[in-house]
């Protein structure tokens, strides 16, 4: 009887163990990235264009870029209802990830639409 009562102490200790561990589904996780690239470059696309429209130069349109990301990250914090690890490692992957990338894309379409604006 000992080594039955020990046995099962054993695996209730094993099973709180596998609960406190998280698991994600690598499709899932996969989907949620694509979900914050896409909306960054979508969001850096129209950040570049506004910002180029209304003729930022120099820091203030990189500023005007932070600010463009802020409102996305909040953006997809609260598309996860504030529960970022339930769909995500961790707040990086919410916060950085797509930042340099959608900063490319920024500098494109914002130099494309002040060429258009304000020089042609």
């Amino acid at each position: 009887m000992a080594g039955h009562s020990d046995s099962s102490s054993s695996e209730k200790k094993s099973s709180e163990a596998m609960n406190d561990v998280p698991t994600f589904s690598t499709e899932n996780m996969q989907n949620n990235m694509k979900v914050i690239y896409y909306s960054r470059t979508f969001m850096s696309i129209i950040g570049g264009v506004i910002a180029g429209i209304l003729g930022f130069t120099g820091f203030m349109g990189f500023i005007f870029y932070f600010l463009v990301m802020a409102i996305t990250s909040i953006g997809l914090i609260a598309k996860a209802k504030f529960s970022v690890h339930l769909y995500f490692d961790s707040w990086n992957r919410i916060i950085l990830d797509g930042f340099m990338g959608g900063l490319m894309s920024f500098v494109l379409f914002w130099t494309f639409a002040y060429d258009i604006v304000h020089i042609f």
